[in-house]
């Protein structure tokens, strides 16, 4: 009896001690993720405006109805009521003119989208008298009382927790979870003592993910977000943790590998967690974007229980889920693809059962069969991509797919059509099955009706159009060997820094997604890109073309935009053309340092980026630079701080400058101290092929460049991973001195051509490197079809 009682007594205290830390921290490690988007980026310390979150709103109000994407919270990042080093209120004259409606306007439009509010802000605030702190509770506690708030993301950026205070923020957290018992703490750094119990999360390792900001490649690799994907397990897969989501916003390619990896690999109480700027993602990634949030609501349940997998499995990989139904993540973080054997059965946590359905969900979808428990089933991994894929035995989840043929599912949502994308490599056939559906009326390939073939045994037979590709799309190509110094090295480093930009992250972001066709993504982006700061900022050269003497392009001076040995302005006017002169206009003498009113300066112009020749000129607020010849290219160096406008005159005309590129951080004239060089040609190239020229070894700070020769002419690399500096718009682009890999987008012009790779070494004693190149493509090179499928 004493033994029953005994157990008994345990039990409760157990279970009083695991209810009390619900109550306390707002939720526990078995709590279902909730997906979420903060401001960060969107805004930075300036804070976010009604306006303009109001917009944000509107765009993921459009992924709900479109795509049936549900987003949880609504998170404002920093300076909505508290900014860097201070504490703020709701009745200050600075949160009224940014929310003149205070938050009643933007609760509404979240509550109407079902998604509930959160804050960025910091621990304190509660001053140094009663009457003050009493103010600063009374603010925080009405959020949640009058806005059901869903987090506080406390961050020691505003300032830290004053240790006789603590008590003070314990009885406040208790009263906010009175009215949200669900309230979310972030622990941002805080360094908390007894308040720690009341925070529902720590910032794991302290990182944040904003690529080739926060966040870089340590290695060579086929995009920028390699660094970010080669993150770890949270210690011991503890959920309660915050590794800061999945930043979009900048260097946007393989983007949906790191959100997997963050949303179903680590799976933790904020997830799929994002902030930024979705909205310059191209029109036709939101149907993905909404997939891996609906598919992560979809396995939710599966999601809160994880386990670690054997090292077979490749780098940090995890299977979530319960004895029926496993969800596996993998990753593969090198150049080469790599087969991995998945076990159905205990090894991955699945109970023993009688069948087993695998299904693929990234990066493609693919149901890849029906197997016995205990089978194995082996799946590619591609380089530098991740891989989602659900195991179910038994009572498996049906859900609609297509047998056959890899796809994507573009829409799922009740009362409209399911889309789907049918995917294969030119010149292949495949006879494909419908599945998952039983109350079909009508469907659709390519508009013609299949409803009566597309659901039989045998399926009905598709084919791709194209000519069959010879070789896999992702291969290498070349080792590059150790040359003599080219006598056009000049011309070589040139070619590529004119391929480049200066421009903030975010400008390169949009450039890469092209213009938008969809009103509340279009909106989005405006309003981000005409906000004061930002223009304010002269972070981009489109600046010094739009006829305003009220906007410039400079050397930012936020955080650090760096120049590169002094830096030089180049000017690109897009094609070589006859030039009567060449006007450059700054706003005043301070802007027009280092250069000094009426003093003689020479800027030079070419056409080939071989010859150049010099301009002699004065520098006034607006300077008058006579060419009357043809040219193509100007460097000015010394240069204007901030330069507010270029007008370019040929045949006493202003031309249009739609075609007119300007940048201001990369070196003058540097010495070459070595090169290698190598080349090949390509038979075929897969649509969205780009060269990867990985320059693996330690070069030094901007220490090596690639530059390429296709039948003698200079072709630049637009894009480079670790980026190319940038003015920034919130900080400045991480410095690196080794494993850079710069990209060059191929197309059908280049089929059969003789392409010569160079890459041109700039520190004598950092020289012992191995280039490379290969080609690969992305998205994935398949052709497609639309299918439709109706619905009774």
């Amino acid at each position: 009896m004493k033994i029953h009682t005994c157990i008994l007594c345990v039990l409760f205290v157990c279970s009083h001690l695991f209810s009390q830390e619900v109550v306390n921290r707002g939720t526990d490690e078995k709590s279902l993720s909730r997906s979420e988007y903060f401001s960060w980026i969107n805004n930075t310390n300036e804070g976010p405006s009604e306006k303009q979150t109001l917009i944000n709103m509107d765009f993921f109000e459009w992924l709900r109805n479109e795509y049936g994407m549900e987003l949880d919270i609504y998170a404002f990042d920093a300076g909505l009521i508290d900014g860097k080093n201070f504490y703020g209120d709701m009745e200050s004259i600075r949160f009224k003119q940014k929310f003149p409606d205070g938050l009643d306007t933007v609760y509404r439009k979240a509550q109407k989208n079902g998604m509930r509010l959160g804050m960025w802000g910091g621990p304190d605030g509660f001053g140094n008298t009663l009457k003050s702190a009493q103010r600063r509770k009374d603010m925080l506690v009405s959020l949640c009382r009058d806005y059901h708030w869903a987090l506080f993301k406390f961050d020691a950026v505003c300032g830290p927790l004053r240790e006789d205070k603590e008590s003070m923020f314990i009885e406040m957290m208790k009263q906010c979870r009175e009215y949200s018992p669900d309230l979310i703490l972030l622990n941002h750094r805080l360094g908390l003592k007894k308040a720690e119990e009341y925070a529902t999360t720590f910032l794991w390792e302290g990182r944040e993910s904003y690529i080739d900001v926060n966040s870089s490649n340590t290695v060579a690799a086929t995009h920028n977000r390699v660094g970010a994907m080669s993150r770890g397990h949270a210690p011991d897969l503890r959920r309660l943790t915050e590794d800061h989501g999945v930043c979009v916003s900048s260097c946007l390619d393989y983007w949906e590998d790191e959100l997997v990896l963050q949303a179903f690999n680590r799976a933790l109480i904020l997830s799929p967690q994002i902030y930024g700027n979705p909205w310059l993602l191209s029109d036709e990634e939101y149907p993905k974007l909404a997939r891996i949030f609906n598919l992560h609501k979809r396995f939710a349940e599966c999601l809160v229980s994880g386990m670690k997998l054997p090292e077979s499995y490749g780098e940090y990989a995890v299977s979530r889920g319960n004895d029926s139904v496993r969800v596996v993540t993998l990753r593969n973080l090198s150049w080469l693809p790599r087969t991995i054997t998945v076990r159905l059965d205990e090894e991955i946590g699945l109970k023993k059962g009688k069948r087993v359905v695998c299904r693929m969900y990234h990066p493609v979808e693919r149901i890849s069969g029906i197997y016995s428990y205990g089978q194995s089933v082996e799946v590619m991994v591609l380089p530098f991509r991740s891989l989602l894929l659900s195991v179910s035995s038994d009572k498996c989840i049906e859900e609609f797919g297509v047998e056959g043929v890899d796809f994507e599912i573009i829409k799922d949502v009740s009362g409209k059509p399911v889309e789907m994308r049918l995917l294969g490599f030119p010149g292949t056939e495949a006879n494909i099955r419908l599945t998952g559906v039983s109350d079909i009326e009508k469907v659709e390939i390519s508009g013609k009706d299949v409803t009566k073939s597309v659901t039989r045994k045998n399926g009905v037979k598709i084919s791709f159009l194209g000519e069959k590709y010879t070789e896999f799309y992702h291969r290498k190509l070349v080792e590059l060997f150790p040359s003599s110094i080219p006598r056009d090295a000049a011309a070589l480093y040139e070619a590529t820094v004119f391929a480049a930009d200066n421009n903030a992250l975010e400008v390169r972001s949009l450039c890469r997604s092209g213009n938008t066709k969809i009103a509340q993504v279009k909106a989005a982006r405006e309003a981000f890109f005409t906000q004061p700061a930002f223009i304010n900022r002269g972070v981009w050269d489109k600046n010094l073309f739009d006829g305003r003497m009220n906007t410039f392009f400079g050397v930012s001076k936020i955080k650090g935009g760096r120049r590169i040995k002094g830096g030089c302005f180049r000017l690109d006017l897009g094609h070589s053309l006859f030039v009567d002169s060449i006007r450059i206009k700054v706003n005043n003498e301070y802007m027009l340092q280092p250069l000094m009113m009426a003093e003689g300066n020479f800027a030079r112009i070419s056409s080939d980026l071989k010859t150049w020749e010099s301009i002699l000129f004065l520098a006034d607020t607006t300077m008058n630079l006579k060419i009357e010849k043809e040219m193509r290219y100007l460097k000015l160096n010394p240069f204007p701080e901030a330069i507010a406008e270029v007008e370019v005159y040929a045949g006493g005309k202003k031309l249009n400058s739609e075609n007119f590129r300007a940048s201001n951080l990369f070196a003058d004239a540097v010495k070459c101290a070595g090169a290698w060089n190598g080349n090949f040609s390509l038979r075929q190239v897969p649509k969205g092929s780009y060269l990867c020229v990985a320059i693996n070894g330690r070069h030094g700070i901007e220490g090596a460049y690639a530059t390429l020769k296709v039948d003698g002419q200079y072709i630049g690399a637009a894009s480079r991973a670790v980026s190319y500096p940038a003015n920034p718009w919130e900080n400045a682009t991480v410095l690196s001195d080794s494993n850079y890999t710069y990209f060059f987008p191929l197309d059908k012009s280049m089929e059969g051509k003789q392409i010569e790779v160079f890459v041109l070494g700039y520190e004598s004693d950092k020289l012992n490197l191995k280039p490379e190149v290969w080609i690969t493509a992305y998205p994935i090179p398949y052709e497609e079809k639309l299918m439709k499928v109706y619905r009774r």
